[in-house]
């Protein structure tokens, strides 16, 4: 009896935590104990209830939810390939003061994991500062890389605006002494390739006034006038004739600080309009933001185009995109406080995914799971052997092949399986075209069969399915 009255007082305690809306992983320690306090009072003939969810923040994500991502992440990886980047990869976890005073303010958002062995360990919050630690870590001065992992936020999930607690980045970086503004400008020139490439709607790369003018004038030492200055033109949002206007202004060209940040924006801007991309860009007279280790001009993009296109004016729907300078942080690492000038983009690929996802679903766009080439049936029973033979010589071949899991599966059972999962050819082998040495094909769309020799048959699939 005092053990069923310390299990009702525990889940007391749990409901009166979740009423005054407690820290959430307090709520769980607490739930994880009154769980285990059923479990040894047995009930339910000893049995324990499971809650079947995913924890707080995070998502499974189904075959087609997949396919949508593959086709995001297959883009991104060709654009940083395409600009001769390397792939490195890191620990899901780091030492914990690897990751501590890297994040200022959301340094209370890592993860930290139990004592294992001696050594106090943390999630990884980004992929930029574990990069940062490999630099230095193997003395690496100059490397172009990207990186696609997963990371960990002890945020408030918010999962309807793509805001989880483990979650995708996907990072294009350029570590190295190079002469200024280049790396920018190719950094800017893969955002907008990657942008276009995935047909989101239209974008801006840009950087909002509003959270510079407070960091300039209090962090930076510009004054107040100045600022204001700077606000009149840069809220017009331009670009070079902007910058141009801006060094003209007397107030600002006596300023050496807001000086030297317009001539790396002109430089920039040149180095864009020769990438042809200016019409996309328009830069705020930016030298800090956010995370702690951004030391230069910083960028992000935003989406315009909303989903109505009713909408006269084009609204802001999100940032997908967003870098800059760090250009300190890899000293913070070297025991001789080395520095390795850094620039770099991440690509917001939930926030996309999302964006995707969602339109696939208004437009009820069928979705292909798999990518199989090939069904190989049999039109008559007991020719499961020649259906095995033939489908290993495909898979011997490189085609993506399929076979059904019965012995002798009903013709029209078998179409019906390439109607409903998008496999756009059939293979068909029967008696009579056995004796013949032939194979039947057909394509599912417009049911046309047509007679293909057996050694022609890898050649003829392949020749129907390469896309155009």
């Amino acid at each position: 009896m005092a053990e069923e009255a310390a299990v009702r007082a525990q889940a007391e305690a749990v409901r009166r935590l979740k009423q005054d809306k407690a820290d959430p992983d307090e709520i769980a320690k607490e739930v994880t104990k009154l769980l285990e306090m059923k479990a040894r009072l047995g009930g339910d003939e000893g049995k324990h209830k499971f809650v079947l969810k995913t924890p707080k923040g995070t998502r499974d994500y189904s075959p087609k939810q997949m396919a949508i991502r593959e086709r995001v992440f297959n883009a991104i990886i060709t654009c940083f390939k395409r600009h001769g980047a390397e792939v490195i990869d890191t620990p899901v976890f780091e030492l914990k003061e690897t990751l501590t005073g890297k994040y200022g303010e959301d340094s209370k958002l890592i993860y930290d994991l139990k004592d294992q062995g001696g050594e106090l360990l943390s999630l990884r919050y980004d992929l930029t500062v574990p990069f940062a630690r490999y630099l230095a870590m193997n003395k690496i001065t100059n490397i172009k890389r990207y990186h696609i992992a997963k990371v960990y936020r002890r945020d408030n999930p918010a999962m309807t605006r793509g805001r989880y607690r483990e979650f995708y980045q996907c990072d294009f970086d350029i570590a190295g002494q190079f002469d200024p503004m280049i790396p920018d400008a190719e950094c800017l020139k893969i955002v907008h390739e990657i942008l276009s490439d995935l047909q989101l709607g239209d974008f801006l790369i840009k950087m909002p006034w509003e959270e510079v003018r407070s960091e300039m004038v209090g962090e930076k030492g510009l004054s107040p006038e100045a600022a204001d200055r700077i606000g009149e033109y840069v809220q017009l949002h331009g670009g070079l004739d902007l910058i141009e206007r801006l060094l003209q202004d007397p107030k600002l060209s006596q300023n050496k600080l807001a000086k030297e940040g317009l001539g790396d924006m002109k430089l920039l801007f040149e180095y864009l309009t020769l990438f042809g991309i200016t019409g996309k860009v328009s830069f705020d007279l930016s030298l800090a933001r956010g995370l702690d280790y951004y030391t230069g001009v910083i960028y992000e993009a935003v989406l315009l185009q909303q989903e109505n296109d009713h909408v006269e004016d084009p609204v802001s729907v999100g940032s997908v995109a967003g870098g800059g300078r760090y250009d300190g942080l890899v000293g913070m690492f070297d025991p001789k406080g080395r520095k390795v000038p850094c620039v770099g983009v991440s690509i917001g690929i939930e926030r996309i995914f999302s964006i995707l996802e969602q339109r696939v679903e208004a437009s009820e766009e069928k979705i292909r799971t798999t990518e199989t080439q090939v069904l190989v049936a049999s039109a008559q029973k007991k020719l499961l052997e020649e259906r095995l033979k033939l489908i290993s010589e495909l898979w011997d071949a490189g085609v993506k092949a399929e076979v059904l899991y019965k012995k002798n599966p009903k013709l029209l059972n078998q179409l019906q399986y390439c109607e409903d999962t998008g496999i756009p050819l059939v293979a068909i082998v029967g008696e009579q075209e056995l004796k013949d040495g032939v194979v039947k094909l057909r394509v599912v769309a417009t049911r046309e069969e047509v007679n293909v020799r057996r050694e022609s048959l890898v050649e003829e699939i392949r020749m129907r399915t390469s896309r155009p």
